[in-house]
């Protein structure tokens, strides 16, 4: 593969290694898709393009692959990985947080909202009084530089207006609401459809027109209270349902009565 002149994208004059700053390079161009459908260059090409020195790539080069981004195979040319797909096991009381971490996949939130709003609709489904004040929390999740999920939560103020403190770039929800008030969710109903998400969150999640969005609506409850409406969308490539079963015990699916406060 020959790679163009890109000597000017490191500062020479910089306290930052070469290593490093060819590394943020590459970690950039990797996140905008600039090797998608094609290889990835080798040693010597980026050598050459940068105007390095060989010892400089292979250092970069060892960070990408230690990350998990790059993948090195004796007489093989490096290679991406595939980005981890992030499971939900059907019937069960998920949290995306425990499920990102699991994967090993470094990750964080970006909070475009916290506070208390009122909606007569979603205090309805959440069985308080239409001007009960809400607690809302609006995300873009992270897994590694993409974003996974647009992820938007309603709570009864009443009880969950300690949240207001938390900080909520790297930390679930369901653990700020048990230690701060004492609340842990026992069940409740999850929907799960197939979306054509709206321009502005499919911007948020730098969708393109041929990836999928799933779209997922929660009513989470303690006990038989609900105290959470939680709407998601998130990136189809990136998130996967599943269910398992047996001889004696088949899918099990329910009348659609959907969760339309959100």
């Amino acid at each position: 593969m020959v790679e163009p002149d890109r000597s000017a994208a490191l500062d020479r004059s910089s306290a930052m290694p070469l290593w490093a700053q060819l590394h943020a390079d590459l970690v950039r161009r990797i996140g905008d898709d600039e090797f998608a459908g094609s290889e990835f260059p080798g040693e010597h090409a980026l050598t050459t393009s940068y105007g390095v020195s060989r010892h400089t790539t292979r250092e970069a080069l060892r960070h990408l692959r230690n990350e998990g981004i790059l993948i090195a195979e004796r007489g093989r040319p490096s290679r991406l990985a595939a980005p981890p797909v992030i499971e939900q096991p059907l019937g069960a009381l998920y949290s995306l947080f425990a499920a990102v971490e699991a994967t090993g996949v470094a990750q964080h939130s970006v909070v475009r909202a916290l506070e208390l709003r009122t909606d007569p609709a979603v205090a309805a489904t959440l069985q308080v009084g239409p001007k009960a004040p809400l607690l809302y929390l609006e995300r873009i999740r992270m897994a590694g530089t993409m974003p996974l999920a647009l992820d938007r939560a309603w709570l009864p103020g009443e009880l969950a207006r300690d949240l207001l403190d938390a900080d909520f770039t790297h930390t679930a929800l369901y653990i700020e609401l048990e230690k701060r008030c004492g609340i842990r969710l026992t069940g409740g109903r999850e929907d799960v459809t197939a979306v054509v998400p709206d321009p502005e969150d499919a911007a948020a999640l730098e969708l393109d027109s041929k990836t999928a969005a799933l779209s997922i609506r929660r009513l989470g409850c303690m006990n038989s209270r609900p105290v959470e409406l939680r709407h998601t969308v998130i990136r189809g490539d990136r998130f996967t349902v599943s269910a398992t079963f047996s001889p004696s015990e088949g899918y099990r699916f329910v009348p659609a009565t959907p969760l339309h406060a959100l």
